[in-house]
C-alpha cells in the first residue's frame, strides 16, 4: 500500500522538531518535501487544532521554512522536509493499535462497535485507518470518528456497507442537529437544505450512538497520476454542464468528466464536494480554471484555497 521511497500519503500527520503537526495532502514530494498543512500545534500536555488563517500566520511569523508555494500547481502550502519530522502518524496502524486494547474513552468505545458492524458488511479490516485528532490520540467528547479507506474498490465496499447498516437500524444516518454540524463546519457556499440534500445521499457520514463518523478514501499507488503536470491558474469561472463519468466522484481529489469542452474536467480538493454529482446530471460549477503548460488542456478546481470561498459544485437537475 506504501511506496517504501515515498512512504506519506494524504491523511497521515507528519509531527516536526518543533512539536507542529502536519496534515499530509500530497501523494508525491515537492522539491523532495512533503506537501501538507498545518493541523495542530503543542497546547501543554497535548495540541490544539488551528485554522488555516491561525497556521499561515504562525508559519509566517515563526516558521516560514514550512510554507511552500508550488511552481508545478502554481498553488500554496506548506512543506515539511524529511529531516524535520519526528514521526510519522500512519492511520491505519492507530486503528490496529486502539483495536487491539480495551478503549479509553468514549469516542474509543464507539469506535470498536462501529468497526465490527462494517466487517459484519464485508469491509476489510486492513483496508481501513484512523485520522483526525483520534490518530494523535486528542480527540475530545464531542470528536468525530474520521476512517480512511485504501484505494477505490475497499471504499465503495465500505460505502455500501454504511447504507446496508444505517437499512439494517445499527447506525443512523445524521439527525438534523449532527447535519447542522456538518454543515457550520464545512462553511460551504450552499445552502443549508442544498447542503443537506447532496450530503445524504453519499453515505460517506452516519453516526453510531449520535457519535458523527465519516469515510473518506485515498487512491493507491496505480488510481493516482504518478507525475502531475505543470498548471498555470487563468480565473474563476462559473458555469452549467453535464457530468459524464463519476468514477473518480470519491477519490481525494475528486475528479468529475463533464460534457464542457472548454474545461472538460472538474478537481475538487475540498471534501465537501467529493462524491458531490453522479453521471448524467446537471451541475452548477464555480471554481478556478487552470491550464496545462505543455498539452494547453484546461480544467476547473473547486478548493483552490482550503476553504473554497465562492467555489462549489452543485446539482441543478435531479
Amino acid at each position: 500500500m506504501r511506496n517504501s521511497t515515498f512512504p506519506f500519503l494524504p491523511k497521515d500527520f507528519i509531527q516536526t522538531k518543533e512539536g507542529l503537526i502536519f496534515a499530509v495532502v500530497s501523494y508525491q514530494d515537492h522539491d523532495s518535501k512533503i506537501g501538507c498543512f498545518l493541523r495542530y500545534v503543542p497546547d501543554g500536555d497535548g495540541w490544539k487544532k488551528v485554522d488555516t488563517q491561525q497556521a499561515n500566520d504562525l508559519l509566517q511569523h515563526s516558521f516560514p521554512h514550512y510554507l511552500y508555494h508550488s511552481s508545478k500547481v502554481d498553488a500554496a502550502f506548506h512543506a515539511v522536509s524529511l529531516e524535520d519530522i519526528v514521526h510519522h502518524h500512519q492511520p491505519e496502524l492507530r486503528l490496529k493499535e486502539l483495536l487491539q486494547r480495551e478503549p479509553s474513552d468514549e469516542i474509543e468505545k464507539k469506535c470498536h462497535k462501529l468497526i465490527p458492524v462494517l466487517q459484519q458488511f464485508g469491509v476489510q479490516i486492513e483496508k481501513l485507518g484512523l485520522t483526525g485528532s483520534m490518530l494523535i490520540n486528542q480527540q475530545k467528547s464531542t470528536s468525530d470518528i474520521d476512517l480512511v479507506v485504501y484505494g477505490r474498490q475497499a471504499f465503495q465496499q465500505t460505502r455500501l456497507a454504511v447504507q446496508q447498516a444505517i437499512t439494517s437500524g445499527l447506525i443512523d444516518k445524521l439527525d438534523i442537529s449532527l447535519m447542522q454540524d456538518n454543515f457550520e463546519r464545512r462553511n460551504a457556499e450552499l445552502g443549508f437544505e442544498e447542503f443537506s440534500w447532496h450530503e445524504e445521499r453519499k453515505f460517506n457520514k452516519a453516526a453510531i450512538e449520535n457519535c458523527k463518523f465519516d469515510i473518506g478514501m485515498v487512491c493507491l499507488e496505480d488510481e493516482h497520476d504518478p507525475d502531475p503536470h505543470h498548471y498555470q491558474k487563468l480565473g474563476p469561472r462559473t458555469f452549467k454542464t453535464q457530468v459524464v463519468d463519476d468514477k473518480r466522484a470519491f477519490d481525494f481529489p475528486a475528479c468529475y468528466l463533464i460534457t464542457d469542452q472548454e474545461t472538460p474536467v472538474v478537481l475538487s480538493f475540498t471534501h465537501t464536494y467529493i462524491g458531490q454529482a453522479q453521471q448524467g446530471e446537471l451541475i452548477e460549477v464555480s471554481g478556478m480554471v487552470e491550464r496545462n503548460i505543455s498539452t494547453g488542456q484546461c480544467r476547473v478546481i473547486v478548493g483552490s484555497s482550503r476553504e473554497a470561498a465562492g467555489e462549489y459544485i452543485k446539482v441543478i437537475r435531479r
